[in-house]
């Protein structure tokens, strides 16, 4: 019986190095272990001696016990805008596309980890959100396996709900954080598109939304650009802003969009944010 379990155990063993053994992306994986190693020599660096007025130099250096890794703070959602989770896969491996994310979610549900969650992914591009700029500094980037046309699956979006309560509860993320790429890049990014469902996800608190609109009366002195300047939109151009906003929190407002619904909505969002 023992040596059962024993041959068991190993064909167990086998069969895992041989799955190991069979990744396409064993070249791109040695060269992602590379950088890992050199920049965790760039951290092992002790401080240095920086002369100060008439080139004073100190005799000794002083390393500070309060410290930690910086950690993320803020959720970029994506769809990949491309035809299966494969082709992502290998977009983010090619180093002439200049673009990662730290994870890939495909239709399955199944979850990709691409990249350590405190290095640096390349995904937001030139984007602001509220006064930060550099958003690829402070965020996590999750690519959904979708063309931007099509409803997200069922299981895409467990596997997605899975993954945001984990980093919520591990690096303390603010609901309102959760934000998708075209709310920090209006007019450049649409993703992720009109058919995510964003309300389901503030239903978790991955996000905010807004209250029944039905009695509310607005403010004289309501200023929809402002509010979405608060919120964290870019207005610099405000056309763009106003249709990230819509697809973010009224995607269903096509078809006969009201001025004062917009409004109203944007007013209850912007009580949310504040």
């Amino acid at each position: 019986m023992k040596k059962m379990l024993k041959l068991a155990g190993l064909a167990a063993l086998i069969g895992m190095f041989a799955y190991c053994a069979r990744s396409p992306y064993s070249q791109t994986n040695k060269i992602y272990r590379q950088k890992a190693k050199d920049y965790a020599r760039t951290i092992r660096q002790q401080p240095g001696y920086l002369a100060g007025d008439g080139g004073v130099l100190p005799k000794w250096w002083a390393g500070t016990v309060n410290f930690n890794l910086r950690k993320p703070n803020l959720v970029i959602i994506h769809h990949t805008a491309q035809n299966s989770c494969e082709q992502t896969l290998q977009t983010f491996t090619l180093d002439r596309t200049q673009v990662s994310a730290h994870y890939v979610i495909c239709r399955d549900g199944m979850i990709h980890h691409m990249l350590n969650d405190y290095l640096r992914a390349w995904h937001g591009g030139i984007a602001k959100w509220g006064n930060l700029t550099d958003i690829n500094s402070s965020s996590i980037g999750i690519e959904l396996d979708n063309n931007g046309t099509e409803p997200f699956q069922p299981a895409q979006i467990n596997s997605l709900l899975i993954l945001l309560d984990t980093l919520q509860h591990r690096y303390g993320i603010p609901a309102a954080n959760f934000v998708g790429h075209g709310d920090i890049a209006p007019g450049r990014k649409v993703d992720p598109s009109a058919y995510f469902p964003w309300q389901q996800l503030a239903g978790k608190g991955f996000g905010l939304w807004y209250d029944d609109t039905t009695n509310l009366t607005l403010p004289a002195a309501f200023d929809r650009w402002q509010a979405l300047r608060i919120i964290g939109y870019d207005v610099k151009d405000t056309t763009a802003a106003l249709a990230a906003f819509k697809r973010h929190f009224m995607p269903q407002d096509t078809i006969s969009p009201s001025a004062e619904g917009t409004n109203k909505v944007l007013f209850l969002v912007l009580k949310k944010y504040q």
